[in-house]
């Protein structure tokens, strides 16, 4: 079972994708900030990290670039509502919100089924 991390300061978009992800099949764990983050991204083992860009401190820019440093492996997807902000070079895949989680999780499995052709 992959293991999902949704960092998201706005708890109802946390529990919606939460309650959606682990009804799709996924283990789901959440952050409400990125400094929480990159916490338990530290100290814990995600195959997938979904951010925010605008969070209360350390935004969702810069939790990519440390995820990108510290684990080559994990996909990283950055949600925006202001999607100029994203710096898309450090993800492997972006959604502007709103956004469909049916689609994003399609696109989550698409990403693995490559990953899985390409090994």
């Amino acid at each position: 079972m992959q293991t999902i991390l949704v960092i998201d300061d706005e708890r109802p978009i946390r529990n919606m994708m939460y309650q959606a992800f682990t009804k799709f099949g996924y283990h789901v764990e959440t952050a409400e900030n990125g400094r929480d983050g990159i916490k338990m991204f530290d100290d814990g083992c995600y195959d997938v990290v979904i951010t925010d860009i605008r969070l209360p401190d350390i935004d969702g820019n810069e939790v990519a670039a440390h995820i990108r440093v510290s684990d080559k492996t994990a996909v990283v997807i950055g949600i925006s509502g202001t999607g100029w902000l994203l710096k898309k070079d450090r993800f492997d895949l972006t959604f502007s919100k709103p956004f469909s989680l049916l689609e994003l999780n399609l696109a989550i499995k698409a990403f693995f089924s490559e990953q899985t052709k390409a090994a």
